[in-house]
């Protein structure tokens, strides 16, 4: 199995659908879900939404303006 992202990303490319990655801007994108996983792990357990209001209508009425 591949060890880096890209590998793993044009892997399973080919498994899902098929097709090898056809040029470089295939490629590019592959190397750039790195970057993207890395921003998304930074942000692991600072993200509060699932906590309360557990709902989504809990959560517009939570952020509804309220009349003075």
């Amino acid at each position: 199995m591949a060890n880096k992202i890209e590998d793993l990303v044009e892997e399973q490319v080919v498994r899902w659908h098929g097709v090898e990655p056809p040029n470089a801007a295939g490629h590019d994108y592959a190397k750039g879900m790195a970057g993207l996983i890395a921003s998304f792990e930074k942000l692991r357990g600072e993200l509060q939404f699932e906590d309360e209001p557990s709902s989504f209508e809990a959560a517009l009425q939570e952020t509804k303006e309220r009349a003075p």
